[in-house]
């Protein structure tokens, strides 16, 4: 103590404040940064319309993490049920603690998360099966590959359909780094090492502040990057009947993609994109 009584903030005493990086939560700025349920609930609600002429209502995620989606899917129709499925508990304890806890009781009760490897789990008959994010690309074998997808049509009702996202273009096979500005971070994706033989590639998930202060490496990826051709092919051998590609269209003023993906033969050779896949079984 000072004579003025005060406690001194100087030397050892002094407390250091911690950075926007020490505060910030990984998980949630994923989600703010590479999720959009709202509109992949619209899109995947939307084409399962389209090709089966009736609404889903039972939705399994798997590599569901925060279970983001679940959420969505019962918070927009009272009919909705949702299944989890990830293997890791810590990132689904966060999901319940920040993402079901947010849900109406009802609606809460309409989520069930199940721990466990997405090739082995077990569930009632669903209408629509996710495989979101490219999370199926960790498994690097055709054979696993394989694997998963029979599991799924499995689990998937007579009229079931399996959606997926996937990545391309010729950036995705060059390191590299991408940033976008969000109001109080900045999302760092980065690409690294691919193997032009074997097609493996590590991507990783940065963040950075408006202090300086950074996550590096707040998640990080070891995936084989499989291509249109080959995972339509696979899916086929998993014996889904027809798979689809629904492509991204371009806005005629901006030249960019548009947000309205629709059923395609015919893609553009763009640096880099995203599609939907399909796969009915």
């Amino acid at each position: 103590m000072g004579k003025s009584g005060k406690k001194s903030h100087t030397g050892k005493q002094a407390r250091k404040k911690k950075s926007m990086a020490e505060l910030a939560d990984p998980h949630l700025l994923y989600e703010k940064s590479v999720q959009d349920v709202a509109t992949e609930f619209e899109f995947v609600d939307k084409a399962f319309q389209r090709l089966r002429g009736r609404k889903a209502y039972l939705l399994r995620e798997d590599f569901c993490g925060t279970a983001n989606m679940c959420c969505e899917w019962v918070r927009r129709r009272a009919k909705n049920t949702a299944i989890g499925v990830d293997i890791d508990p810590k990132v689904m304890d966060w999901g319940r603690a920040h993402n079901l806890s947010q849900l109406k009781p009802a609606a809460r009760k309409r989520v069930t998360l199940l721990r466990g490897d997405v090739r082995r789990v077990r569930t009632e008959p669903v209408d629509i099966v996710l495989a979101m994010n490219f999370s199926y690309q960790l498994f690097k074998k055709r054979d696993q590959l394989i694997a998963y997808f029979g599991s799924v049509r499995k689990d998937l009702k007579k009229d079931g359909v399996l959606f997926l996202d996937a990545f391309g273009g010729h950036d995705a096979y060059r390191d590299l780094k991408e940033k976008r500005k969000n109001k109080r971070f900045t999302y760092i994706w980065e690409q690294t090492g691919y193997n032009p033989i074997t097609a493996d590639i590590i991507c990783h998930i940065h963040f950075r502040f408006p202090d300086g202060s950074r996550i590096n490496k707040a998640f990080s990826y070891d995936w084989r990057l499989w291509t249109l051709p080959e995972l339509r092919e696979i899916l086929q051998e998993a014996g889904f009947r027809r798979v689809t590609v629904h492509w991204e269209g371009t806005d005629e003023k901006t030249g960019e993609g548009n947000g309205v993906y629709s059923p395609a033969t015919v893609g553009d050779a763009d640096p880099g994109w995203v599609c939907f896949l399909s796969a009915e079984k």
